[in-house]
């Protein structure tokens, strides 16, 4: 109808009525002391809760290469509107989604909740800082730089890594072009050796796939150490467990590797975890998500 005037995506998620996060959890079966709350409306969930014989026995439902329309219609949309559906019929679903990168949040892209009635709230810390998943890996990713110009620095303790063969890059959760390429280690000796680096943005880190393809925390960590960093002057490959770094970079990423539960528009379960780009890792949710939905649920709907 001409001149009708349709509500946001932001003026229809700030008007939902959001249930309790435990509620959520509840149409789960599982217990409010079996997840770690932030706040009333998010929480994680802890990875003990996954059954393999249940995840075998699963169904899952993957959307996938859907061209979003002018108006926004692409797979999270489509994914988030077929759970309701499902849910709807009296099927026991859970829309299993990758997190947003706050880069594209506040670019042309805008946010990655759903949209219109199709979407999962709360929805503004969904795609802003959510449960701290995303600071975790950048944290985890930077510690690691940190530790290869320590390395570089220091003589006495040196791996011998030839600086212009250094392969990881520092990364920060923002479009920001003008630190994709920087020159480091500038104001002397005490500033650490020159030379040339670059930021990527946090969903383009290896440590974010590596995160979505974790089986556990002992597993993540192990992954994280067999990270290329460079090569020595001898041409000999230094890895991130030559730097003892895997051990504190796990315990950064302690909590980021449990899924986060929210919920949609109508109050049914979605889980939340991970988000590596698709044109450079694998695009999807994190593993550990996907199992927690087939053990909790009967339908999984996830996209890739």
């Amino acid at each position: 109808m001409a001149g009708k005037k349709y509500k946001s995506d932001l003026e229809i998620a700030q008007e939902a009525n959001l249930l309790h996060i435990r509620e959520i959890a509840g149409k789960l079966g599982v217990a409010e002391d079996n997840i770690e709350m932030y706040g009333k409306y998010k929480a994680k969930l802890p990875l003990n809760l996954i059954d393999e014989k249940k995840v075998q026995r699963g169904k899952m439902i993957l959307v996938t290469a859907i061209t979003p329309t002018p108006a926004g219609e692409g797979k999270t949309t489509t994914s988030i509107g077929l759970s309701e559906g499902l849910n709807k019929i009296g099927k026991k679903c859970t829309v299993v989604l990758r997190e947003p990168s706050l880069g594209p949040v506040f670019g042309i892209k805008g946010g990655a909740a759903g949209g219109g009635y199709s979407q999962v709230v709360p929805m503004e810390d969904i795609n802003l800082h959510f449960t701290g998943d995303f600071s975790a890996v950048e944290k985890a990713n930077n510690l690691l730089s940190a530790l290869i110009d320590n390395n570089i620095q220091n003589s006495t303790r040196s791996l011998g890594i030839d600086p212009r063969t250094v392969a990881w890059k520092r990364v920060m959760d923002m479009n920001d072009r003008s630190l994709r390429n920087i020159v480091i280690g500038l104001g002397g000796k005490a500033g650490g050796m020159p030379r040339e680096d670059g930021f990527n943005i946090t969903a383009a880190s290896e440590i974010m796939a590596i995160l979505c393809l974790a089986k556990n925390l002992g597993d993540l960590k192990e992954k994280m150490g067999n990270i290329y960093v460079g090569d020595t002057f001898e041409r000999k490959a230094v890895y991130a467990r030559d730097l003892n770094a895997q051990g504190a970079m796990a315990a950064l990423m302690k909590d980021a590797i449990k899924p986060n539960l929210v919920q949609t528009l109508e109050g049914n379960p979605a889980i939340i975890h991970g988000g590596p780009f698709a044109n450079i890792a694998q695009g999807t949710n994190s593993v550990i998500a996907t199992k927690m939905g087939l053990t909790l649920s009967d339908y999984v709907v996830t996209e890739a």
